[in-house]
């Protein structure tokens, strides 16, 4: 199976392949598909977002199409910026000063209120008839201090215990990613899917 992904990142193209691969589905970027869509991301929750991007691509290639949504939700924020991802402090904002802003804005939360979680939404459209989502959470809370330079966007401010998930390695972000926990969800429901064909 060929799959877009509503992106044209190859970076994030490669995560999505890694996993998906062994299934024998062939992830593409929408330029390999032929297409450049560029909705307008106006949903309200990382799903509606997902959901947005992935019909938008499915309806201009015709291909089976996956895409995902997520970003940082702070509890002692009423969980934003959440809905609004990277958006929340506008578009070309650098992520540098959007986490500075973030921290400010948190000075004299106490410790047990200064709980977050990265979330992913990812939503598989195969046909107008089937559509999978699936989602993950990795949860933690935001430091006092950025820290690490091993990430990129929240990644220095979001802290898993006593490192940022900007400290921690490739195989350590791996088993907690959001991003990863939702793609696995991704693969379970792809081959149970295959196994029912068979």
């Amino acid at each position: 199976m060929k799959l877009v992904l509503a992106t044209n990142n190859e970076g994030k193209v490669r995560e999505f392949a890694r996993i998906l691969e062994p299934l024998g589905i062939e992830v593409m970027t929408q330029k390999q598909a032929g297409v450049h869509v560029s909705p307008e991301e106006n949903g309200t929750t990382f799903a509606e977002n997902a959901r947005i991007k992935a019909m938008a691509v499915y309806e201009a290639t015709g291909l089976p199409t996956v895409a995902d949504d997520s970003g940082l939700c702070i509890d002692a924020m009423n969980g934003e910026p959440g809905v609004y991802s990277a958006r929340y402090y506008g578009e070309d904002t650098p992520y540098e000063e959007k986490n500075r802003r973030i921290i400010e804005s948190l000075n004299g939360v106490a410790e047990e209120k200064r709980t977050a979680r990265f979330v992913a939404h990812i939503t598989c459209v195969l046909s107008k008839d089937e559509i999978l989502d699936c989602e993950g959470v990795c949860e933690g809370t935001i430091g006092h201090k950025p820290a690490g330079d091993g990430g990129f966007g929240y990644d220095p401010i979001f802290y898993v215990g006593d490192k940022s998930f900007a400290e921690l390695d490739g195989e350590a972000k791996d088993k907690v990613s959001h991003r990863g926990k939702a793609l696995e969800k991704l693969y379970q429901k792809l081959k149970e899917r295959n196994e029912m064909e068979k």
